[in-house]
């Protein structure tokens, strides 16, 4: 199958970065990583989900983390400084990202938000994020991915 080069994968690209894809069928009523990790055959526990959350001060945060897990907003905010944090409505996220649920990737979005990546994933070799497509995952190193989005490592979970 012919994967359309996103933003993530051009940003990949420009960085020299190694990655490949993995493409599964996409369940319109299931857009959750666990759900897309089952689908593509892979360990939930290497598969990151990509959310994107806005703080009291308006300021956007993104936090990669494993599909298995959710964010401990007490620690979130404990790393971010920000008195409350809650989930950006998804009718904004195509406008404030660039991606859709379900196809929301930490890398090539279209402003660049503070990105944290849970520090399980240091454990990895290769982890899975969404290419910024429903139906497509990277895999790519940790190490790479944090360099890519310009995050940091974080316990958040």
């Amino acid at each position: 199958m012919m994967i359309k080069k996103t933003n993530a994968m051009r940003l990949l690209d420009s960085m020299g970065i190694p990655y490949s894809c993995t493409t599964y069928e996409v369940d319109e009523e299931h857009l959750d990583a666990i759900h897309a990790a089952q689908s593509a055959g892979l360990d939930p526990e290497r598969v990151y989900k990509t959310i994107v959350m806005t703080g009291s001060s308006g300021q956007l945060y993104v936090f990669v983390t494993p599909a298995l897990f959710d964010i401990s907003l007490k620690k979130a905010r404990a790393l971010t400084g920000e008195k409350a944090l809650e989930l950006l409505p998804l009718s904004q996220l195509q406008a404030k990202t660039g991606y859709i649920r379900g196809g929301c990737s930490p890398l090539g979005m279209i402003h660049r938000y503070t990105t944290y990546v849970e520090e399980l994933a240091q454990l990895e070799d290769q982890v899975y994020v969404s290419a910024g497509l429903r139906g497509v995952q990277l895999c790519l190193s940790p190490d790479d991915l944090v360099r890519a989005a310009d995050a940091s490592y974080a316990s958040f979970t």
